[in-house]
């Protein structure tokens, strides 16, 4: 059942939120479940500009999950070894193995964004990003593994309103980086390579699955749908148990007063 919209914005009612929400979890743990028992390999990518609601799309992805089994990764800057490497093989560590998924915070498209704007690589290397990427995707698919691509698009304003936010509150603060103000400077610039990344990646093997993220609440239930849509699983039965009585014969426990309680702050 799809949540209701309000009348006076395009926005889910909190309340229709938090339903389909967890309506969804439920889901992601059958998937998490069938995934471990079926041996499957998953690989979802996140990209889009900053502040566009990747991040808040995975936390509500693995918040229920075993972190076993769903994993995210999202690297920081390779060092001055990995930069001396065939540029995927970091990015080759990381990926499942049998029974696992993995999700990425940015992935191996860096190189077709950052890297290429602000000059981390040079033009050759992006040219051959360009080329060998599709293939090295659907190297991907041929072992074994499904593979899902979110692009998350999001206005101007809502980036600006998202930005300010960041800025003026304390517990966002550490998610705004100097790296966020490049983005706004060269925006045009970002624009153009998302659009020849997206002419050449956007394969009919490996689509790119666009977000509109100026709604929160609605990127994260349309995109957990959309994954939940695109992965097949099945949902599996639990045997019954019976809890048994916990047996503490021969056991004497030490007294209490020995051990050291963090303090009891309400306990007042």
């Amino acid at each position: 059942m799809t949540p209701a919209l309000t009348d006076s914005a395009d926005k889910l009612k909190k309340k229709d939120y938090a339903t389909e929400l967890e309506r969804l979890q439920v889901e992601l743990v059958k998937l998490q479940e069938w995934i471990k028992h079926s041996g499957m390999k998953v690989v979802v990518i996140f990209e889009g500009r900053d502040a566009a609601g990747k991040g808040g799309v995975i936390k509500r992805i693995t918040e229920k999950l075993n972190p076993r089994i769903c994993r995210v990764v999202a690297l920081p800057q390779p060092t001055e070894k990995e930069k001396t490497q065939w540029y995927f093989q970091r990015y080759v560590a990381h990926l499942p193995a049998a029974g696992e998924m993995v999700l990425f915070d940015r992935s191996w498209y860096n190189r077709a964004g950052v890297e290429k704007v602000m000059g981390f690589c040079n033009e050759e290397e992006y040219e051959e990003f360009l080329r060998s990427c599709p293939e090295f995707e659907r190297m991907l698919q041929r072992s074994g593994i499904i593979l899902l691509k979110y692009w998350f698009s999001v206005s101007d304003e809502e980036q600006e309103k998202r930005f300010l936010e960041r800025i003026n509150t304390p517990i966002k603060r550490w998610k705004f980086s100097p790296m966020d103000l490049e983005s706004r400077n060269r925006w045009a610039e970002y624009s153009a390579a998302k659009d020849r990344m997206f002419a050449y990646t956007d394969t009919k093997q490996s689509p790119w699955w666009v977000v509109d993220a100026d709604s929160k609440k609605k990127a994260r239930i349309n995109c957990i749908s959309h994954l939940l849509a695109h992965i097949p699983y099945q949902t599996l039965s639990y045997p019954d148990i019976d809890l048994p009585e916990v047996n503490k014969d021969g056991y004497v426990r030490a007294p209490l007063d020995q051990q050291t309680f963090v303090p009891d702050r309400f306990n007042k």
